[in-house]
């Protein structure tokens, strides 16, 4: 298992819980990879915020899905702070692959690529900088 990728401790132990191994022999084990270094949870998240981050998902949630692999709030802050990612940026980057260069044309269209960038886990601020228009410049219909 640890060939291919990194992995959290907590992932290791529920993959082994999985295969039929019981807790008294996973425990020992674990202990044993970590002192070595061959399993690390900060190894983990930072390879993790960085892959996730190369496929466009947002800093909320890559945030919760490290919390679901049992993750320290605090590893995860570090890791986040910690990455060269300028999540604006990123938002912009993303939009722009899925929807094209040119902003929304409208308030139906801009809340459709707003509700995308949210589910990719990006913020309101994060949203409102990719989607950078004068919102005042659109005429309601009447």
């Amino acid at each position: 298992m640890l060939a291919r990728r990194e992995h959290a401790v907590e992932e290791l132990r529920r993959k082994l819980r999985s295969k039929g191994h019981a807790d008294e022999a996973i425990d020992p084990v674990l202990t044993r990879l970590t002192a070595k270094r061959l399993v690390s949870d900060d190894r983990f998240v930072t390879s993790f915020v960085h892959h996730h981050a190369q496929r466009g998902q947002g800093p909320i949630r890559i945030r919760a899905e490290l919390r679901q692999q049992g993750i320290a709030d605090e590893a995860i802050d570090a890791a986040l702070e910690n990455t060269n990612t300028d999540w604006g940026l990123q938002a912009q980057s993303v939009r722009q692959r899925k929807f094209g260069a040119a902003l929304p044309a409208g308030m139906a269209e801009r809340a459709k690529q707003a509700r995308f960038l949210q589910y990719r886990g990006f913020s309101s601020d994060q949203i409102r900088a990719a989607l950078k228009a004068d919102v005042e410049s659109w005429s309601l219909p009447e």
